[in-house]
Formats: C-alpha cells, sequence, structure tokens
C-alpha cells in the first residue's frame, strides 16, 4: 500500500493510541482495503478534523516518538 494523508489508525484514534496500536489499524486497512473503505475514511477524516477529535497521546503534545521497535 502506497502512505497516504489519512488512514486507518488516523480515523479511529489518531495520535491518542500507541504506535502498537496504530500498526494493528494499518495490519486491518492492507487485508480490508476497497474503494468503500477509502471513501468512509476520506469522510470521517472530514469530521475528526473539524471536531479535532484524538489529536493528542495522554502526557505528550501529539503522540510518543516512534523509537522503531514494532
Amino acid at each position: 500500500m502506497r502512505p497516504g494523508t489519512t488512514g486507518w489508525a488516523q480515523v479511529n484514534a489518531r495520535n491518542a493510541i500507541t504506535w502498537e496500536e496504530k500498526f494493528k489499524y494499518d495490519v486491518w486497512y492492507v487485508n480490508n482495503w476497497s474503494l468503500w473503505l477509502d471513501m468512509k475514511i476520506i469522510f470521517i477524516t472530514i469530521i475528526k478534523v473539524i471536531r479535532g477529535e484524538g489529536i493528542n497521546q495522554p502526557g505528550q503534545a501529539t503522540m510518543e516518538e516512534f523509537k522503531g521497535n514494532y
């Protein structure tokens, strides 16, 4: 899969989850990809941006730095 502007992990929790959880969402996305899913992600992204949901991880300005452990 090519990287994009948004993704399944971003619309489900954005920066409020761990890197391990993000990778699980990414794997699910790759295994379940469809045009409909991409359209759903774009629609949910617009809503999340307007609402400002999931921007911060607890105790972080955005989220912890990725250290390459996964």
